[in-house]
């Protein structure tokens, strides 16, 4: 069995409201920073996953992402896996 650490970039949608990096956005023009703009936050998760292969690690973690981790509904993903063993 192989280890790999799963990194794991989760965005939300475009056209889907980001409340919290508008709210980030407000504030950086309010301390001066008026030429940022469109500002988006995220999430930024890691895990260690064994596998026979990278595709199987890839498969599950991005099962995983489907059913728990993301909310496919709203959230887009991207996974990047490094073997570490």
């Amino acid at each position: 069995m192989l280890t790999y650490k799963a990194s794991i970039k989760i965005t939300l949608r475009n056209g889907i409201l980001d409340v919290q990096g508008k709210a980030v956005e407000k504030a950086l023009h309010s301390i001066g920073y008026d030429t940022i703009n469109n500002v988006r936050i995220g999430k930024y998760i890691t895990l260690i996953i064994q596998a026979e292969t990278e595709e199987l690690a890839f498969d599950k973690t991005n099962s995983a992402c489907r059913e728990l981790i993301a909310n496919p509904i709203i959230e887009d993903f991207e996974i990047e896996l490094e073997k570490i063993n």
